[in-house]
């Protein structure tokens, strides 16, 4: 499996992703992850825009905050898109996060089966005690086409959210 060294940081300390660096124009790669107790592949998501919202955890500020942005952002897009937030956390504390924030537009889906979104997304972290999953987005369009990649560099700072809304509507469009 492909590493990439000093990728991205944390507060400044560089760490090392596993997996590739995708770009647009990149085929998405497939995945298996869990929503709920129910196993979700790439192509078990609807063949139309969909934004993928990578998290560390969502029990932490900023994910929160990203999650709950995207959720309120997309209300409008609803039937055109599917979005989700990718994160290690177990669905049960995914499924406890969106209830207590009314987070309801955003699927959220748990790479805690196996990495393989981490790994096939060059998204998971290596070296830490703890798997994690760095901060980043990804849009697919309906033919599964990425049309837009923003690998946060430093996982404790926010993403481009106006950069990412405006892919996932021209995707949706």
């Amino acid at each position: 499996m492909q590493k990439r060294a000093n990728a991205v940081t944390f507060k400044g300390s560089p760490l090392t992703l596993v997996g590739p660096e995708l770009k647009v124009g990149d085929p998405a790669p497939d995945f298996t992850c869990l929503s709920g107790l129910d196993l979700v592949t790439l192509a078990q998501t609807p063949a139309k825009a969909r934004l993928f919202s990578v998290v560390p955890s969502l029990d932490t500020p900023i994910c929160n905050e990203q999650t709950r942005k995207f959720d309120q952002a997309i209300a409008e897009l609803k039937d055109k898109v599917a979005c989700y937030t990718v994160s290690l956390d177990l669905p049960f504390a995914q499924k406890r996060f969106c209830t207590e924030h009314h987070v309801s537009n955003m699927t959220t889906l748990s790479d805690v089966h196996n990495h393989s979104f981490g790994q096939n997304y060059g998204v998971l972290i290596e070296g830490l005690p703890l798997a994690l999953l760095a901060r980043a987005i990804f849009v697919v369009d309906k033919n599964g086409k990425i049309t837009h990649v923003e690998y946060v560099r430093e996982v404790a700072s926010h993403p481009n959210y106006e950069a990412a809304l405006a892919a996932l509507k021209a995707a949706a469009a």
